[in-house]
């Protein structure tokens, strides 16, 4: 009888360690899953990462994405990709995918490039003076992969009077509903305020 007691409670004892060790294995392997997710998303943003090599861009980019990035070529207006894109997102560096500029920073400016009033945080691009082709101009260019991007003008709409004229080529767009899974879910928080404001005023969000 104590035999088949002690049989009882040595199975129960094992069964008990069965399952405590399925739920730290299954614990386990969801927050391996989790940090790995976490790791891909810093991977797909990460503006500190080194730049590839000359020879390893010309193979990773277009032949007008690398002209403009890294020859400081100017693309065919009303010929690109994003001069007409009014959806809501976020527009990076092509090279690093270090965030540049915004949608909500958008504007038509009749010239066939895209044109933002301003960059999502100034540290992020480099004005340089510009005395090329006999005029006298101010260049945009990438503080992450020095890349051209284009210029800057004061003709643009107020309060800041700016116009960055962008190449599209030397950006990529994220749209919003692509940014938590392409790594840059901080950045919802700029459309989420929008829209708030827009419903507070009962308008439409601009696209």
């Amino acid at each position: 009888m104590n035999s088949m007691r002690l049989t009882h409670k040595h199975s129960h004892k094992t069964l008990w360690l069965g399952l405590a060790g399925t739920v730290v294995v299954i614990v386990g392997s969801l927050l391996f899953g989790y940090a790995q997710t976490q790791k891909k998303e810093v991977e797909k943003m990460n503006p500190t990462k080194p730049v590839p090599s000359d020879p390893e861009l010309q193979k990773k980019l277009t032949k007008d994405q690398y002209h403009v990035t890294r020859e400081c070529g100017t693309e065919t207006p009303f010929h690109n990709a994003y001069w007409d894109n009014h959806k809501p997102g976020i527009y990076v560096d092509v090279i690093t995918g270090e965030p540049l500029f915004s949608s909500l920073d958008k504007f038509d400016s009749g010239t066939g490039w895209p044109s933002f009033t301003k960059p999502i945080s100034k540290e992020t691009v480099v004005e340089k003076r510009d005395s090329s082709f006999g005029m006298e101009r101010t260049e945009a260019r990438s503080k992450s992969s020095d890349s051209h991007l284009g210029h800057v003008f004061d003709d643009g709409p107020a309060p800041t009077r700016e116009r960055f004229c962008i190449n599209s080529a030397a950006l990529r767009f994220i749209p919003v509903d692509k940014l938590k899974e392409e790594g840059y879910g901080q950045y919802l928080s700029l459309f989420q305020s929008q829209q708030t404001q827009s419903q507070q005023s009962g308008q439409k969000p601009q696209g």
